[in-house]
């Protein structure tokens, strides 16, 4: 049977310029986890608009590096209502998941408006819904309230001592487009996490004389795919399970399938691989990675502790005087200024609840896209998004906004 979303290449129409002023529920942020939500309360007859601070949808996407492909497969990251289509291939391309977000919010009539930043949330005076604060003196009152700002919202740079004076080249991950400016460069990348190992192993590739990767704590890696299995299927089948029995069953089958990597810099975890994931650490998964290293060509050194006289300086003692240095040093959610004088974020800055979930102190306020689940990202923002339209459209207030039948 042909793929119904295979004319993913239509320019989607141009989003509107103003809101209404009733009562809609307000989708903050046109990622895949907004648009999903959005559509998925139209869908139940609830007026959604989207407020997206860019010029387009998927934005955050369109800025990330030239290679990416998710990590997950192509049949479990279609958002509700549209499947991608197969010419993406199994792996779908930074390009394609663009082209994907396009097409999804012109195929669904979205209601998004662009160049709208929401900076404060808060309880609309009367107290039966939300008012945001947005671009130009804009206040707009919300039924309901979904932000869906993204997991990696804004570049995390550490302060590392001497970083101020070092007069050598510094940029972190979400700046790294491709290899070619650091062609015949001695590059150090630095950080393990998924960016920077696919980013290491671009650079390798890309023609760079010399790259080292610096790494605090060495992490889990696993293959994408094994002998068929997505290494994702794996993810969802244990997903539920106890820490401990996935830790347990983890172990045998990283020596079976990973190479021990120890002579190179990277032994093996002495922490489980689940206990990691609920930490905040996903795994690596191999997209080169493994030969990189086995080969040479991605050298691992210890961890950055700062800059001194132009050389940065490591874990070990040791100095080194790269040409460039990318900081995969990962992202924060920044969501402090939007609604962290709601008491509804953890220590670290992440909502204390998602999904249908609201907090209790705030009713109607709702939290999407900021885990990171072994299970897929797209995957967990689908189901989250089918999760939320259902509360927000169950809720008895009689303030959301119904679209006309």
């Amino acid at each position: 049977m042909a793929d119904s979303s295979d004319s993913t290449d239509s320019t989607p129409p141009a989003p509107s310029t103003a809101v209404p002023a009733d009562r809609p529920v307000y989708v903050i942020g046109g990622g895949p986890g907004g648009l999903a939500v959005a559509h998925a309360l139209r869908a139940r007859g609830v007026r959604a608009v989207v407020l997206e601070k860019s010029d387009r949808v998927g934005a955050s996407w369109r800025r990330h590096y030239d290679r990416l492909h998710l990590h997950t497969t192509r049949r479990l990251s279609a958002l509700p209502g549209l499947p991608m289509p197969r010419r993406f291939g199994r792996w779908v391309s930074r390009d394609n998941v663009v082209r994907y977000l396009e097409k999804y919010a012109e195929r669904h009539a979205l209601e998004i408006v662009t160049g709208v930043e929401v900076s404060r949330v808060e309880r609309s005076p009367d107290g039966t819904g939300w008012l945001l604060h947005a671009t130009g003196g804009r206040e707009l009152t919300g039924a309901a309230v979904v932000v869906a700002t993204g997991f990696n919202h804004t570049p995390r740079l550490p302060d590392w001592p001497g970083r101020e004076t070092y007069t050598g080249e510094l940029l972190h991950a979400g700046d790294y487009r491709n290899a070619r400016p650091f062609a015949d460069q001695d590059v150090l990348v630095v950080g393990v996490g998924n960016t920077g190992a696919e980013i290491a192993v671009d650079l390798a590739e890309g023609g760079a004389s010399r790259v080292r990767l610096s790494v605090r704590t060495a992490p889990h890696i696993v293959r994408r795919s094994t002998a068929g299995w997505a290494a994702q299927y794996t993810g969802v089948l244990v997903r539920r399970l106890p820490v401990r029995l996935v830790d347990r069953l983890a172990r045998p089958m990283a020596k079976l399938s990973v190479p021990d990597l120890s002579a190179h810099g990277l032994p093996r975890p002495d922490t489980g691989l689940y206990s990691r994931v609920t930490a905040g650490a996903i795994p690596v998964q191999d997209v080169g990675l493994i030969d990189a290293v086995r080969r040479g060509q991605v050298e691992v050194v210890a961890a950055v502790e700062g800059f001194e006289d132009d050389k940065v300086l490591l874990a070990d003692g040791s100095r080194v005087s790269p040409d460039t240095v990318v900081a995969a040093t990962g992202y924060v959610r920044a969501l402090e200024g939007l609604v962290g004088h709601l008491d509804v974020l953890d220590a670290r800055g992440r909502p204390v609840v998602h999904g249908a979930r609201t907090p209790r102190n705030a009713p109607g306020l709702y939290f999407t896209g900021f885990t990171n689940p072994i299970s897929g990202m797209f995957r967990e923002l689908a189901i989250d998004a089918e999760k939320i339209a259902k509360a927000v459209a169950g809720d008895g207030s009689g303030q959301v906004s119904r679209l006309p039948s």
